[in-house]
C-alpha cells in the first residue's frame, strides 16, 4: 500500500502540474461550476415557488441533495472523466500494452492515473450548498461521522457505474454515446427521488441505482435515514465495485493488444 500510495502521489503530482499550466481555465471552470449549480438551485425553487415541490421535502433539504449531487459531479470532473475516458484512446492506440506491462494493478492505472484541478469548484459549491441546506433546515446535527458510509459508498458506485461503462471501449472502441447515456441517468440524481413518479423510482434504485448516489447520502445528512439504506448503500457499491473488476478482467482476455 505504502508503494502505490507513492505511486500515486508521483502521477497525481505530474498530472496537477500539467494541467495548472493553463490557469485561465481554471477560473471558467469556477464559472462554469457556478453557473451550473445556479441554474439547479434556481429550477429547485421554481418547483417550491409555484407550489408543487417534492412529497417529504422542503425546499432546503432539496438543496442538500443538489448539493451532494454537486460534490459527485465534481468527483467525475477530476477523477473518473481524465482517466475512464482514456481508456478508448489506450485501446486504440495500442498503448493498453505499456500499461499492462507494468508491475501494477491494470485497473488502478487506468482508474486513478491523473488527477485533474477542474472538479474541485464542483465540490466546494456543492459542500457550501450541502451547509446551507443543513442550516436552513435546521438539521446540522445530522452531519455526522454515520453519513460517510453512504458517501464512501456512492464514490465508489460512481466509479463501478463509470468504469463498467468504460471497459466496454475493448470491445466496442467507440462508447461516447453510452457514456453521454449515463450523464443523462445520472443527472436524476440532482433532485430527491420523490420527485419523480414510481415506476421511474424503481429504475433509478434497482437497475440504475442512482439514489444511493445523492439521495440516500442526503437523507443520513439529514439524519432521516433508516437502516435498510444504510445498510443496503455499501452492499450495493461492494457488489458494483466487484461486477468492475471481474466485467475488465474479462476485457483483458478479449484485448489483443497493438498488433491486433
Amino acid at each position: 500500500m505504502i508503494r502505490i500510495a507513492k505511486v500515486l502521489r508521483l502521477f497525481w503530482r505530474t498530472s496537477w502540474a500539467a494541467e495548472m499550466e493553463y490557469r485561465g481555465n481554471f477560473i471558467f471552470a469556477c464559472l462554469s461550476s457556478f453557473g451550473n449549480l445556479f441554474g439547479s438551485a434556481f429550477s429547485l425553487w421554481l418547483f417550491y415557488r409555484a407550489g408543487a415541490g417534492f412529497p417529504g421535502w422542503t425546499v432546503h433539504e432539496g438543496a442538500v441533495v443538489l448539493g451532494v449531487f454537486s460534490i459527485f459531479t465534481g468527483v467525475v470532473a477530476s477523477v473518473l472523466s481524465p482517466n475512464l475516458s482514456r481508456i478508448v484512446t489506450h485501446v486504440q492506440e495500442g498503448t493498453l500494452d505499456l500499461l499492462l506491462l507494468k508491475p501494477l494493478d491494470s485497473q488502478l492505472q487506468v482508474s486513478l492515473r491523473v488527477l485533474s484541478p477542474w472538479g474541485v469548484p464542483d465540490v466546494v459549491f456543492g459542500a457550501l450548498v450541502c451547509a446551507w441546506g443543513l442550516w436552513e433546515s435546521q438539521r446540522a446535527g445530522g452531519w455526522s461521522v454515520v453519513a460517510v458510509v453512504p458517501f464512501g459508498a456512492g464514490v465508489v458506485l460512481l466509479y463501478a457505474l463509470w468504469f463498467l461503462v468504460a471497459t466496454t471501449s475493448v470491445w466496442f472502441t467507440k462508447i461516447y454515446n453510452a457514456t453521454e447515456v449515463l450523464r443523462g441517468l445520472l443527472d436524476a440524481g440532482r433532485f430527491p427521488m420523490a420527485a419523480y413518479p414510481a415506476i421511474y423510482r424503481l429504475v433509478f434504485t434497482f437497475v440504475v441505482p442512482v439514489a444511493f448516489l445523492t439521495t440516500v447520502p442526503a437523507e443520513a445528512l439529514l439524519g432521516r435515514s433508516t437502516s435498510t439504506w444504510m445498510l443496503a448503500s455499501p452492499a450495493v457499491a461492494c457488489a458494483a465495485f466487484i461486477a468492475s473488476r471481474l466485467v475488465w478482467r474479462r476485457a483483458l482476455r478479449s484485448y489483443t493488444g497493438a498488433s491486433g
